[in-house]
């Protein structure tokens, strides 16, 4: 949370925004290891979570940086 500008607080009254999510996603899915990391814990595939992020607001905008 200290690295993302999140606090608790923001995730407990936003996690029912999808743009707060979708930011959460993107903040994630910056770091391979991360992402690994999240997944092996929740026991989903790696890839569920750019499928989540492709559902969310701008999951349809490519962004190739």
């Amino acid at each position: 949370l200290g690295a993302s500008g999140a606090s608790e607080q923001d995730l407990r009254t936003r996690a029912g925004d999808t743009e707060f999510l979708a930011s959460v996603l993107d903040f994630l899915m910056m770091d391979d290891a991360w992402v690994i990391s999240f997944c092996d814990s929740a026991a989903i595939p790696y890839d569920q979570l750019m499928q989540a992020r492709m559902a969310l607001p701008g999951g349809e905008q490519v962004n190739w940086t």
